[in-house]
């Protein structure tokens, strides 16, 4: 008899292919199509306006054609499954802009999309040609919307007392995770492939977070999820054609994660799998690292007060800013002196509050470029060096509790004439589950993105296939493309 995999292999396989989400809770679908709208949104801006990321698009030999492939929103690209899980998590993911949830872990849930939607496509199309024979669930939008809460709830549950990071490792290892398993039920692999497929995961090699940190941040921040979903997919498709995997791949002693990594007491999950992470996602109504979303936002209504007092030179007139925010906030995105490139700006949260109060408003994807007036002030650096960041006991103990989850940030100005501007707190900014402007403002933020490239006709027929829980994911995708999006940028 074969050895039983390991119980946390077990446990994820049987909530992905026995836990039956309530058809009748609509705040579940509401949210998950919430979340599905704003991650193709984020696709398309990046598509529209990042010339960077789409070098890192389309077949890896130029050329090349695939016969049913994933064709890459907000392009004329068609690829394979495996590359078009790549792209799609690229452009969901590359401007920083898609959603995100805190914890010991931080993390962006719809990542996995990257890897749900190719594959469903993929699947749609080679179905429909007589390709393949597919036997897994529905190619529809129903399909598609469990299958993102399922990974959502996956990478969740992990992320809330598990810290990847103490250890050096990046956080997209919790999107190869939900993805591997999500796309091992979509392609109708069994339970014991899936389990396999789970296996390869954790006896893989993790990316080390460096490129996200300090002095040695660089774009590769903005691709690693996409090469994450990659990932995936190719051990789903590996474990499909008949590769084995390890049962112990967790605990196996000396090699096992666990035991090189974790230690024996494994993973601590905050409750069972169901439902709870789309529903408390942080959707982003600005450009910014999710832990800075909070101390931005006090920036901007610190800038109103500064300019209502009839100052008009906050270098002259600024003496100092203190910034009090989360430990998390103070780890990540902490930074002092030269910045040098655009993932490193988006990733400091001086530059984005000194940028925030000097222009009065929230910074967009084109304020961190080399090219941006910004990213050359002399003003802004000045300003940059006046800001104070403290790591806030209470706000951190507020971010990590379950009930509360908050993103807290609290900013004063100090003056130059000795009087100060009174402190603004803000714990659940815009984009927060507990705020109530969040809904509007994810929807004016996709109805922005899309029309960079959609018309409003186009874009309505885009909210209906999302409405209809029959629609075929390749005929939704259809929906999605651009074939002279090249020559736009």
């Amino acid at each position: 008899m074969s050895r039983p995999y390991d119980q946390p292999i077990v446990d994820i396989v049987n909530y992905v292919y026995h836990h039956t989400l309530n058809e009748d809770d609509e705040s579940i679908w509401k949210c998950a199509r919430t979340a599905l709208l704003d991650a193709m949104g984020c696709a398309i801006e990046t598509a529209a306006t990042s010339a960077e990321c789409r070098k890192l698009l389309g077949p890896v030999v130029e050329g090349t054609v695939v016969p049913d492939g994933f064709k890459v929103p907000g392009t004329e690209l068609q690829v394979d499954p495996v590359k078009g899980a790549f792209d799609l998590g690229v452009l969901i993911r590359y401007l920083d802009h898609n959603d995100a949830l805190g914890g010991a872990e931080w993390g962006h849930p719809s990542d996995n999309i990257g890897a749900i939607l190719p594959v469903m496509d993929w699947l749609s199309r080679a179905k429909f040609s007589g390709r393949l024979v597919h036997d897994g669930p529905p190619l529809t939008i129903q399909t598609l919307l469990i299958a993102l809460v399922k990974a959502y709830e996956i990478q969740g549950c992990y992320q809330m007392r598990n810290a990847f990071n103490t250890y050096g490792i990046d956080h997209v290892v919790l999107v190869k995770l939900a993805s591997a398993a999500v796309v091992s039920w979509l392609l109708g692999m069994t339970e014991e492939q899936a389990k396999a497929t789970i296996s390869h995961v954790w006896m893989d090699g993790h990316p080390n977070r460096v490129y996200r940190s300090g002095k040695n941040t660089i774009p590769r921040k903005g691709w690693a999820a996409g090469d994450a979903a990659r990932r995936a997919v190719q051990l789903a498709l590996l474990v499909q054609d008949d590769q084995p995997g390890s049962a112990g791949a967790l605990s196996a002693k000396p090699w096992g994660f666990l035991e090189r990594t974790f230690g024996e007491a494994g993973f601590v999950l905050p409750r069972p799998f169901g439902s709870w992470t789309v529903q408390n996602v942080l959707f982003k109504s600005m450009p910014v690292e999710g832990h800075a979303i909070s101390a931005v936002e006090t920036a901007v209504l610190q800038a109103r007060q500064f300019r209502q007092r009839g100052l008009y030179d906050p270098l002259k007139q600024t003496q100092r800013i203190n910034l009090r925010t989360t430990a998390a906030a103070f780890l990540i995105v902490n930074k002092h002196g030269p910045l040098h490139n655009a993932a490193d700006r988006d990733h400091c949260i001086q530059y984005v509050v000194a940028l925030a109060f000097l222009k009065g408003s929230p910074p967009e994807a084109a304020d961190y470029l080399d090219k941006s007036p910004w990213a050359n002030s002399e003003e802004l650096e000045a300003l940059r060096e006046r800001i104070m960041v403290q790591s806030d006991p209470r706000l951190t103990e507020d971010y990590l509790d379950l009930e509360k989850k908050s993103i807290g940030a609290g900013m004063t100005v100090y003056l130059t004439d000795g009087s100060s501007l009174p402190e603004i707190l803000i714990e659940y900014p815009v984009g927060h589950a507990r705020n109530a402007k969040t809904l509007a403002a994810v929807q004016d933020k996709f109805f922005q993105n899309m029309g960079l490239m959609f018309s409003a006709t186009e874009i309505g027929r885009i909210l209906g296939a999302v409405q209809n829980p029959d629609t075929l994911i390749s005929d939704f995708i259809d929906l999605f493309i651009r074939p002279s999006a090249k020559a736009r940028l």
